[in-house]
């Protein structure tokens, strides 16, 4: 994929941009604002498994290496800064380590596809989940500062998603891979979304909130709490209820690669079919 213009000259958004000195207090994004900034300060672990993934394919591994691991740590480094400055007595490295710890064990090459046309299917849906959060977090917030923060990451995981499926085209050219397959890849990931890294992040979050880290943090994680399950499944009902349903479809059905015509047929049932699987 040669570079695109708009994309190499465009002023990318600075983390010392953020008025974090203007920011108004609003507990309601907590969970999910702490649990953010750990997978995407984690994301680099994930992005060298995906470069040497795609070690036969350099262009796709130097954008990997070069924009996408820079852009989602960026993404974790700004989440981060927001939520220290929020929320300065929480210990974010303290849980973050903890998370790390267990969220590394999860990010091996053996959960990649092996077929790199797949795992590009795949990435697609991972950007597609992620721009869906954002803008549904964007969608909870009157506060400035994290308005626009997450209008950033939000327009980067576009950006990164256009990226993985123009990739995918290229390789379909040389050797394409049936409909049927990347249905049944679009189906496995839209799924797994439900049991997400975020699910990790969560518990980590919880546990030291509660001041359940330390001595006590491993009773907790033997058997979470009922009032942590009742706080998750409270987040996993409040997000997809405010998903942005007809755009991640929309962004879903692109792999397929169908006739517009057709793609305009689909996409009704399956918006329908996304939101109750979803909101499971």
């Amino acid at each position: 994929m040669s570079s695109d213009p708009a994309d190499s000259t465009r002023h990318h958004w600075r983390v010392e941009d953020i008025a974090l000195s203007g920011i108004e207090r609003n507990e309601d994004l907590f969970f999910m604002l702490l649990s953010a900034s750990f997978v995407e300060t984690g994301s680099d672990t994930y992005a060298s498994n995906l470069a040497e993934h795609y070690g036969e394919h350099p262009e796709i591994s130097a954008w990997l290496k070069r924009r996408w691991e820079t852009e989602e740590l960026q993404h974790g480094h700004a989440l981060r800064a927001y939520v220290e400055a929020v929320w300065p007595l929480f210990p974010w490295q303290q849980a973050y380590d903890g998370f790390f710890a267990e969220y590394s064990q999860l990010c091996t090459m053996e959960e990649l596809y092996p077929d790199a046309r797949l795992e590009l299917v795949a990435r697609c849906v991972v950007e597609t989940g992620t721009t869906a959060y954002y803008q549904t977090l964007g969608g909870l917030t009157e506060e400035p500062v994290l308005k626009a923060l997450l209008g950033h990451i939000r327009n980067d995981e576009v950006i990164h998603f256009k990226h993985f499926l123009q990739y995918f085209k290229q390789l379909q050219q040389t050797r394409p891979v049936g409909r049927l397959q990347i249905a049944r890849i679009l189906y496995q990931r839209l799924k797994e979304m439900r049991e997400s890294d975020s699910d990790v992040a969560l518990r980590h979050v919880w546990a030291h909130r509660q001041g359940v880290g330390g001595a006590y943090g491993g009773a907790f994680f033997a058997q979470p709490s009922a009032q942590f399950e009742l706080m998750a499944q409270r987040i996993y009902r409040l997000v997809s209820s405010r998903l942005p349903a007809d755009m991640a479809v929309r962004m879903l059905l692109k792999p397929l690669l169908l006739p517009r015509k057709v793609e305009g047929l689909l996409h009704a049932p399956i918006a329908k079919f996304a939101t109750r699987l979803m909101s499971a």
